[in-house]
């Protein structure tokens, strides 16, 4: 694994916009990657694993250099394809810059890829993505709940393969967080509202890496039921995806810019078909 988990810097609506751009993993973050998710019942060190069946929950510290601070996550339970979990911080440093994204992954995620994940799949394939998310969160500081949807241009990405897209569904921002880029539209997606962002992920030679969208609840909600493809259908259906491309991977998790609290949830799942 060559590169770093990387998720771009989300800045609330009052703040210039500010990329991140990837910084190299140390020898021993790399090394310790490759082995591969382990088991623990509490990791804290950046970057560490807890495997949960399909899922895997990554201690995603990226963006730790933009400040100082400490984070971790703890596997709750596992019944099934529904697992709980929870992670709880203290960060200080820059109040809109993302220390880290703490989350469960299912799928692409730069070389890692748990078996029997059900992804990729094709944009256009008519089998839903089902998930449930219920949760609770405290929290002083800048913090949005979303998840991170990755979109391939190939059908089977490896570490070597940047993604062409990134899908967020925030279901809910706290204390001044905002998406990437520039609100397009309010739009009706799963029967909810929300406000559609669409930003660019460029790297130091400006070159561009990849597209985000982001889907902004409009009211914000701590708990969620619905078809993830609908999201990217819409997206397709307006032109900003094509349907020959894959979703490579689910995460679910919390961007933290600053201050401290804790995310506990209480039942997650995903289900293809």
């Amino acid at each position: 694994m060559a590169t770093t988990p990387r998720t771009p810097a989300r800045l609330g609506a009052g703040a210039a916009a500010l990329l991140l751009t990837t910084a190299a993993l140390t020898s021993g973050t790399a090394a310790a990657a490759s082995e591969g998710p382990h088991a623990a019942a509490t990791v804290c060190e950046p970057f560490d694993t807890i495997p949960m069946g399909k899922y895997w929950l990554n201690n995603n510290l990226w963006g730790q250099d933009a400040g100082s601070g400490s984070q971790c996550v703890e596997d709750l339970y596992q019944s099934g394809d529904t697992i709980g979990w929870r992670t709880e911080w203290q960060w200080g440093g820059e109040p809109y810059e993302v220390k880290s994204y703490v989350s469960s992954v299912l799928g692409w995620h730069w070389g890692w890829n748990a078996e029997n994940t059900g992804l990729p799949v094709p944009l256009w394939t008519e089998e839903p993505l089902t998930t449930t998310w219920d949760y609770d969160i405290r929290t002083d500081g800048p913090a949005s709940v979303a998840y991170d949807m990755w979109v391939h241009d190939v059908p089977d990405p490896t570490w070597e393969d940047d993604p062409s897209d990134e899908v967020m569904v925030w279901l809910s921002a706290h204390h001044g967080a905002g998406p990437l880029g520039q609100r397009i539209d309010t739009v009706t997606v799963g029967g909810e509202q929300w406000d559609l962002y669409r930003g660019e992920i460029r790297g130091d030679d400006g070159q561009l890496l990849w597209h985000v969208h982001s889907f902004v609840h409009t009211s914000g909600t701590d708990s969620f039921t619905g078809d993830l493809t609908a999201f990217t259908d819409h997206l397709a259906a307006r032109g900003s995806l094509s349907w020959d491309q894959h979703l490579s991977s689910v995460q679910s998790g919390i961007e933290v810019f600053q201050g401290s609290g804790e995310l506990q949830t209480n039942a997650y799942s995903v289900t293809k078909g």
